[in-house]
């Protein structure tokens, strides 16, 4: 395709019905600003006063609240230190409930073993009937609950009962080892676990209760376990683990009376997210309420363009920070369809089905996702209808430029793509979509609103046309409150702040592009400096993965003759050799769509890849085994035994 004109831009309709043209308007009638023509106006703006941005983003989108107080934003000129809506008392919950009518509030696929669905009405109410049972075991505002679930509606119930009393909430996917979840939920010291019986997972039944049972002996902290009943076995492991009970006997206990909602300070925690936690034992990153709620009113409405008419799709995990992020979207007023499992199972088509036979509207998925559905072969425009389809969005990883080409060839013509990036660490995003901008080839179409997105060299000076830093220079509210057990909060300043004096520095390696988008050369701290030239591990994906043998690849830096060379790593398709003419396609393919500079030293084939368990790579951690060096943390990993197969190479060692 050709990159001289966008491969898609929305049209006028499109653009006058769109929420963030609402948004613009408000923002003229309310503070006489304007006129917003672009989206990069109402950007500008929304960096320039963020006060008046958030105080009208709060009135536009009807946050609930018994005060707001006069006071938008406190220290506006400190980071970290910035309180937005200091005097605000709200309860995260009480937002999402925004309906009670017999419309569909929720539909959830399980693989093909279980299917179901939620009205409004049943989902207040089921909210309710936990909401009690918990009040009546004693949990109060800031107290922990930790759970071991998979994406299913009883799953959003109880997040909702819990924050509804001020609880934290803290998960992870039933598919985490033992360790993994200890090294999470044993620095928090929850009070109450919440846990699936089992789950399914490409066709298979997977029993957790043993797994529980021994998680339970080391988290002496928590009270009271409520298992919910998934494959069918709840009922009988609730009689073998002690102070447990089956969700439905545990619901049940209260019939539905109205919810007194908890109202709390803007800043009071909702929930703990992790780091990845494959160089060191996970960082507990504690969210306020307020600010998750507000960042993801501004993603959802107006950079998603999400309307209450919506069914709202996103393929995710209870362990990634896009699950919270779906979950905020009943804010909205829109369906969310869930699916847990494989989206493989029973075949590449699955999700694309659940599509059609749904009405799924906004599709959300993963950069990798994309790219294995295009090796798959399938081509979702000849065999699904996907009529309803307005957005697709993609995240976890860059994009490839040929996956653009993709998604616009061989899943939909008239489709907004919108490739995201931020992280676990804002549970939000930095740049991403907009429905009021064209989409280009390979690029993210630009900084979410209320995101002073920059890119610096190492002398914090803004860089354009150049690889460097990325970087947010004014204060927003999804910014952590702290992290948990950082008392002074030294590991926070030094996770985000140490770098560039208040500057946040995300660690991405990041360009910006004429169009005025971004692109995500992957994270700077895997960077690869051969001869003193940092060069993102993203461009050598993007020319590997054209080799239609390869499967996926991992590039890393390998410390060599006082200097440093490319080692690519390669995951081959069923019966493919790496071979020399293999090879030399590889290199031929990096030098001519890259650089000779990008072109690795080495190429290893290897039967596995290790990944999070969010399906990212671990490039890091395959790092530290090519160099001897300790990995401190393999539960994080969906694959641990895979880094066995990088021990002591000897094509590494000439």
């Amino acid at each position: 395709m050709s990159t001289a004109e966008p491969l898609w831009a929305p049209d006028a309709e499109r653009k006058a019905g769109s929420n963030l043209a609402a948004f613009r308007t408000h923002l003229t009638e309310a503070y006489g600003h304007g006129p917003f023509t672009t989206y990069g106006d109402i950007h500008e703006f929304s960096v320039r006063y963020p006060e008046l941005f958030w105080a009208g983003l709060w009135d536009f989108a009807k946050v609930k609240a018994s005060a707001r107080g006069k006071r938008v934003l406190a220290d506006g000129d400190k980071m970290p230190g910035a309180k937005f809506f200091p005097d605000a008392r709200l309860n995260y919950a009480e937002n999402l409930l925004v309906k009670s009518d017999d419309s569909t509030a929720l539909i959830f696929r399980g693989e093909d073993k279980v299917k179901k669905s939620m009205s409004w009405r049943e989902l207040n109410n089921a909210v309710a009937r936990l909401h009690h049972a918990f009040a009546t075991a004693g949990l109060k505002p800031g107290d922990r609950v930790a759970a071991i679930v998979p994406n299913m509606p009883e799953t959003i119930v109880a997040f909702l009962a819990v924050t509804s009393l001020g609880g934290i909430w803290s998960s992870c996917s039933p598919d985490f080892g033992e360790r993994g979840i200890l090294d999470r939920f044993g620095q928090i010291k929850p009070r109450f676990l919440v846990t699936c019986d089992g789950y399914y997972y490409n066709g298979k039944t997977i029993p957790i209760a043993n797994k529980v049972a021994a998680v339970l002996k080391e988290l002496t902290c928590v009270e009271e376990t409520v298992i919910i009943d998934y494959i069918g076995t709840a009922t009988d492991i609730s009689r073998t683990i002690p102070r447990a009970v089956a969700y439905e006997d545990y619901i049940s206990r209260k019939q539905p009376e109205p919810i007194t909602f908890a109202q709390l300070p803007f800043d009071h925690p909702l929930y703990i997210l992790y780091s990845s936690g494959t160089t060191g034992i996970p960082k507990c990153i504690v969210h306020g309420a307020g600010g998750a709620l507000l960042k993801h009113l501004c993603e959802l409405l107006l950079n998603s363009d999400v309307k209450s008419s919506d069914r709202l799709f996103y393929f995710t995990t209870c362990g990634w920070m896009m699950w919270n992020w779906l979950v905020s979207g009943l804010a909205t007023g829109a369906t969310l369809l869930l699916y847990d499992g494989s989206p493989f199972a029973p075949s590449e088509k699955v999700l694309f089905d659940y599509a059609d036979q749904e009405g799924m509207t906004l599709f959300g998925t993963s950069a990798k996702y994309i790219d294995a559905v295009k090796k798959s072969g399938l081509k979702p425009r000849e065999t699904h209808k996907l009529a309803t389809v307005r957005t697709m969005f993609s995240t976890g990883s860059p994009l490839a430029a040929e996956s653009f080409d993709f998604v616009y060839r061989d899943i939909k013509r008239d489709l907004h793509l919108a490739s995201i990036s931020g992280g676990t660490d804002i549970c939000g995003c930095f740049v991403g979509g907009n429905p009021l901008s064209p989409v280009w080839r390979g690029e993210i179409q630009g900084p979410m609103l209320g995101m002073a997105v920059d890119v610096y060299d190492d002398e914090a000076k803004p860089l354009r046309g150049e690889k460097g830093e990325l970087v947010c220079t004014v204060p927003f509210p999804s910014m952590p409150v702290r992290f948990w057990n950082d008392e002074n909060g030294e590991k926070y300043h030094n996770a985000y702040f140490a770098r560039f004096p208040n500057i946040w520095c995300h660690g991405d390696f990041a360009e910006w592009t004429p169009h005025g988008g971004i692109i995500i050369h992957g994270r700077s701290d895997a960077t690869l400096n051969p001869g003193g030239v940092r060069i993102g591990t993203a461009e050598i994906y993007a020319q590997v993965e054209r080799i239609p043998e390869v499967v996926e690849a991992l590039a890393i830096g390998q410390d060599w003759d006082n200097d440093v060379r490319i080692v690519l790593f390669v995951r081959l398709s069923e019966g493919a050799k790496l071979d020399e003419a293999l090879v030399n396609r590889i290199k031929q393919q990096v030098r001519q769509g890259a650089s000779p500079r990008h072109v690795p030293a080495k190429i290893v084939q290897v039967a596995d890849i290790p990944r999070t368990k969010s399906g990212k790579i671990t490039e890091l951690a395959v790092r530290d085994v090519v160099h001897g060096r300790v990995v401190k943390n393999k539960e994080a990993l969906a694959n641990p035994e895979a880094l066995d197969l990088y021990k002591d190479l000897a094509e590494l060692k000439s």
